[in-house]
């Protein structure tokens, strides 16, 4: 079988350093946007608009197996059908929507959605295991390598929906996507800071990631609150503590990745400061410990600290900052502060008038998912999805940020 490794930002841009520094919690919009207090209904209208033109543009239907394309113009090296990580997004997007204040109607789209994950999942990968590979596996496509941060965050996505519609098949499927991330814990105690997540299944991986360290510390701690199996509770609290140990740069920043022999990848995305507030947050439900809510909030001033300063935010991919947000959102739902909400909003208006192509209702970045408005270059499913989570969001009553973050 042909395998597939797709690009992950994690491999674009390894090597690049960037500075910390503190500053504001404001987000600058452009000349003449409205204010940042915006009513609900105008998020969810800006949330439906964007949703229909992605399944307008992007979304293959029924007879493209409930698929989406990469990119909108489809691009001469797109797959056939979009990434795991991709399809991951748009359904994040939906059951984002679906629960939005006002939005009813949405259950065969949300349905639709999960149904097309089976399209990924293999029995037996590379090296024989089982797991959610990056590409639709025969005989639909030639299949993928198996990254676990994929399978965390489908994990998460299945942890959610079955906390929202007790569905049990979801649960399983977040099992199943839990015990393929349990196989990346790098057991070799000769490398440097032993232990970490690896970054996919294969003998070429040669570093432990922050990403799928602490999306896999958030769906441990998620299953452990759903099924109070202590097994779950005890990998939460050793992948949240290997990357604080070995990657923590600062309060809410995460240097990339190690290697093996100690290297460190100091570049630092917003994902991965999500991920770890997220992680602390579940953490401090799971366990009542202080030290845990504690954690959570530094990280969070720490991460609002760097990310609002010198546009660094806005030129993030959209959707590393989708997780920002939600768990900045999730943080909120045990010790609520303004600044959170205040910051995601007027992201999110930014980006409104900023980045949105009028005519189509999609969203045009840079090559690097974030950045100003790029004409010339293709709208991609997983921002559009980003948009559609971001403005959904911050149309949900505070009393769900709990449940569906």
């Amino acid at each position: 079988m042909t395998k597939r490794l797709s690009i992950h930002p994690t491999s674009l841009v390894r090597g690049l350093a960037l500075a910390a520094a503190a500053l504001t919690v404001s987000v600058a919009l452009p000349a003449g946007a409205a204010p940042t207090t915006i009513s609900a209904s105008t998020w969810v209208a800006r949330a439906s608009a964007s949703y229909a033109a992605m399944q307008q543009y992007l979304f293959l239907g029924s007879a493209g197996h409930g698929l989406y394309h990469e990119s909108y113009p489809v691009q001469p090296n797109d797959p056939a059908y979009a990434y795991l990580w991709t399809t991951r997004e748009a359904t994040g997007a939906t059951v984002a929507l679906a629960n939005a204040k006002g939005v009813s109607g949405m259950q065969d789209d949300v349905a639709a959605r999960f149904a097309a994950f089976p399209l990924y999942w293999t029995d037996s990968d590379l090296a024989g295991y089982p797991g959610f590979e990056s590409y639709v596996v025969p005989p639909l496509g030639g299949g993928g390598d198996l990254f676990y941060d994929d399978n965390a965050v489908v994990g998460l996505e299945m942890a959610r929906g079955y906390a929202l519609t007790h569905d049990s098949t979801l649960l399983q499927s977040a099992r199943r996507a839990w015990a393929a991330v349990a196989r990346g814990w790098d057991a070799d105690t000769t490398h440097a800071c032993a232990g970490g997540e690896l970054w996919y299944d294969s003998p070429n991986n040669t570093f432990r990631a922050a990403n799928v360290t602490g999306l896999g510390a958030e769906l441990a701690v998620r299953l452990y609150l759903i099924t109070h199996e202590s097994d779950y509770l005890a990998w939460g609290t050793r992948l949240f503590d290997w990357n604080q140990r070995c990657l923590q740069a600062g309060p809410g920043m995460y240097w990339n990745d190690m290697s093996y022999d100690g290297t460190v990848n100091q570049t630092f995305w917003s994902y991965n400061s999500g991920a770890m507030i997220g992680a602390a947050t579940l953490l401090y439900r799971a366990t009542g410990t202080a030290s845990y809510l504690t954690d959570a909030t530094a990280e969070a001033d720490g991460a609002l600290q760097y990310w609002t300063a010198d546009d660094r935010l806005f030129n993030q991919p959209a959707i590393f900052n989708s997780f920002f947000f939600n768990n900045l959102l999730l943080l909120d739902s045990v010790q609520h502060d303004a600044r959170y909400l205040q910051v995601m909003s007027s992201y999110a208006q930014r980006e409104w008038y900023s980045n949105r192509d009028p005519q189509t209702g999609l969203f045009h970045f840079q090559a690097s998912g974030g950045g100003p408005y790029n004409p010339s270059g293709p709208a991609q499913t997983l921002e559009q999805s980003a948009m559609v989570q971001m403005f959904s969001a911050l149309a949900w009553r505070p009393s769900q940020y709990g449940v569906i973050t």
